[in-house]
C-alpha cells in the first residue's frame, strides 16, 4: 500500500522535495501552498497531487495534513514552530527544514506523549553537517573540536554584493544580525555576527571568506565539545559590507521617523537590496561545506573531516541549495514513512546520526541523487 505523504510548502527547496517524492511509485504525494503560482509549475509533474491552503493558519495545517502517513516542511522560519506543534498535535512523524527561530526541543515531550517522531533543521547545515558532527562524536571516546563551514554562493559573483541567496533574504539577514553563541575553551561564549573573518580554500570552490554565524542551535545542548563554531563562507569583502550595513543601522528593525513617517530601516533595505539578491532562471550556483571533527579514540587524537560541493543542474533546473537541502530531508521522510526512523520525540539531525546506519544510508542516497560527499579521519600528533 501507498504511504500519503504531505508537503508543506512548494518555494524553491520544497518543490524540488515534492517532485523527488513523486517520482517514487510506493509514494502518494499531495503538495501543499498558498501560492497558485508555486502550484502551477508542480501541476503538469506525474504522480503529485496539489491543494491550495493558507498554512499561516493552525486550522488549515490540520486540514491539509489529515490524510498523510508523513510530512515535510519547507515553510518560512517564521511559521516553523507553529506547524511543528499542529503537526505533532496531529500525530504525524515530520520532517523539517523550516530553521524555526524558537526551540524545536521545547516540543520533545509533546511528541513523545504522541509517540510521533519530528526531525526538525533537516537540511544540508543544519542538517547533514550535524549529521556528520553526531556520527563522528559518538565514534570518538572524547570530542574537542567542532568547527563547520558552509556556504551558498553564485558561481559568477557581481558588484556589489558578489552574493545572491539561494533561500529567503530576511533569513539571511537574520544571520548577520543574530549574536553568535559557540563553545570555546570549555565556555559557551558569544561573539558578533561576522566576527573573526579568515580565508578558506576548499576542494573546487574558489577562495572564500568565513566569519561566524550562530548556526550551531541544537548542537549546543546534544555534543559534549570545549570548542564548536559555525562559519557562512562569502566572497572576500561581502562580510565588510554588510557589517558596515548592519553597524550604520540599515538593518534595525525599530522605527524611525523620515519626512514624518515611520518606517523601519529593515524594511526600506530590504526593499532596495532582495531584488538584487534573487537569482535569475539557470543562474549558476553552488553549495559547498566542509565538517571538521577532532577528539580521541583509544588514546589516539583523530581529525574527522567531510567535504561536499555541488552545482546547479541544469538538466532539472534545480539549485545546489534546493538539492542538498530538500533530498537530505526527503530522504529522511522515506526512513519515517517505512519505520526506518521510529524513535518518539524531537529529534535533533546529530541525534539521527548518532543511530548506527543512519549516515551512511542519508549519504548512500544523496549519492544515488548526484550529491556527493568524500569524508577522511587522520591521525594528530598527540
Amino acid at each position: 500500500m501507498k504511504k500519503k505523504v504531505t508537503v508543506l510548502g512548494c518555494g524553491m527547496v520544497g518543490a524540488t522535495m515534492a517532485r523527488d517524492l513523486a517520482d517514487d511509485e510506493s509514494l502518494d504525494v499531495t503538495a501543499v501552498d498558498v501560492s497558485p503560482r508555486n502550484l502551477e509549475a508542480l501541476r503538469q509533474v506525474g504522480g503529485l497531487k496539489t491543494a491550495q491552503r493558507d498554512l499561516a493558519n493552525p486550522e488549515e495545517v490540520k486540514a491539509a495534513i489529515a490524510q498523510a502517513d508523513v510530512v515535510v516542511g519547507a515553510m518560512p522560519s517564521k511559521l516553523g514552530f507553529m506547524i511543528l506543534r499542529t503537526v505533532i498535535e496531529s500525530g504525524k512523524p515530520f520532517a523539517d527544514i523550516s530553521f524555526l527561530i524558537e526551540d524545536a526541543m521545547a516540543l520533545n515531550d509533546l511528541a513523545r506523549q504522541r509517540g510521533v517522531t519530528a526531525v526538525f533543521d533537516c537540511g544540508v547545515a543544519p542538517g547533514l553537517a550535524n549529521m556528520i558532527i553526531g556520527h563522528c562524536h559518538k565514534s570518538l571516546d572524547q570530542t574537542d573540536r567542532v568547527v563547520y563551514y558552509v556556504g551558498g554562493l553564485p558561481r559568477h559573483p557581481s558588484w556589489p554584493y558578489l552574493y545572491k541567496a539561494p533561500f529567503a533574504p530576511s533569513d539571511v539577514v537574520e544571520e548577520y544580525t543574530r549574536p553568535v553563541r559557540m563553545m570555546e575553551n570549555g565556555r559557551r561564549v558569544v561573539k558578533p555576527a561576522l566576527s573573526e573573518p579568515e580565508r578558506i580554500k576548499l576542494p573546487q570552490a574558489p577562495e572564500l571568506e568565513a566569519f561566524n554565524t550562530d548556526g550551531l542551535r541544537s548542537l549546543l545542548q546534544t555534543i559534549a565539545a570545549p570548542n564548536m563554531v559555525e562559519k557562512t563562507l562569502r566572497y572576500p569583502g561581502h562580510c565588510e559590507l554588510m557589517a558596515v550595513l548592519r553597524e550604520t543601522g540599515f538593518f534595525a528593525k525599530e522605527e524611525i521617523e523620515v519626512g514624518g513617517l515611520k518606517v523601519r530601516p529593515l524594511d526600506v533595505t530590504s526593499k532596495l537590496l532582495f531584488p538584487l539578491w534573487t537569482y535569475q532562471p539557470a543562474e549558476e550556483e553552488f553549495t559547498v561545506l566542509r565538517v571538521i571533527v577532532e577528539g580521541r579514540k583509544d588514546g589516539r587524537r583523530l581529525r574527522h573531516t567531510y567535504d561536499l560541493y555541488d552545482e546547479y543542474d541544469a538538466k532539472t533546473g534545480q539549485t545546489s541549495m534546493a538539492r542538498t537541502t530538500g533530498f537530505t530531508c526527503v530522504i529522511v521522510a522515506r526512513m519515517l514513512a517505512w519505520g526506518d526512523l521510529n524513535k518518539p520525540g524531537v529529534l535533533a539531525p546529530e541525534q539521527l546520526g548518532m543511530i548506527p546506519g543512519a549516515l551512511d544510508h542519508v549519504t548512500q542516497a544523496l549519492a544515488a541523487r548526484g550529491v556527493r560527499m568524500t569524508g577522511g579521519v587522520e591521525k594528530l600528533g598527540d
